[in-house]
């Protein structure tokens, strides 16, 4: 069965006609809305390259319907700018070049911008690291994400 679909994404409300009750989140928010910042890995939610955020809660796209969240607020990569937290993290992986060829890059930005929103500032560095484990990077050997980390944490509202 096919239907409209109604969310809040990056702040704006969106209906789109046609969505079918089995098609996944990040379809929806890449080939519906043109949102192609959430990227498809795996398809088995073990790189973590499609974490959005659905009511601040990072959740892999790839693994969720989007009748799942209608009616939800949910972030994406192109709305992390506009939020303050969001705009903190994306601010830390440029000034610590966090990425290399940038396909992982959307995911931790998300998943950590979500992190950041239900952590005081004082969560340990390698606490937040832990639960950033499902984010994978074939690129950086981390270093650099390891520093983005820990300058966002220091930097974020």
């Amino acid at each position: 069965m096919t239907a409209s679909w109604r969310a809040t994404v990056n702040g704006a409300s969106v209906e789109t006609p046609g969505v079918p009750d089995a098609e996944r989140l990040l379809d929806t928010l890449r080939w519906r809305l043109g949102l192609l910042g959430t990227k498809e890995g795996c398809r088995t939610g073990g790189c973590g390259a499609c974490t959005v955020l659905v009511d601040d809660r990072a959740t892999l796209s790839c693994l969720t319907l989007a009748r799942e969240v209608e009616g939800q607020h949910i972030l994406t990569v192109e709305g992390a700018a506009a939020d303050l937290v969001g705009r903190a993290v994306q601010e830390a992986f440029a000034r610590e070049t966090a990425l290399q060829c940038g396909y992982c890059t959307p995911g931790f930005v998300v998943a950590l911008t979500g992190l950041l929103k239900e952590r005081p500032r004082s969560t340990p560095v390698a606490e937040l690291l832990e639960d950033l484990q499902g984010n994978l990077c074939r690129c950086t050997g981390y270093a650099t994400i390891v520093r983005a980390v820990r300058a966002a944490r220091e930097s974020a509202p």
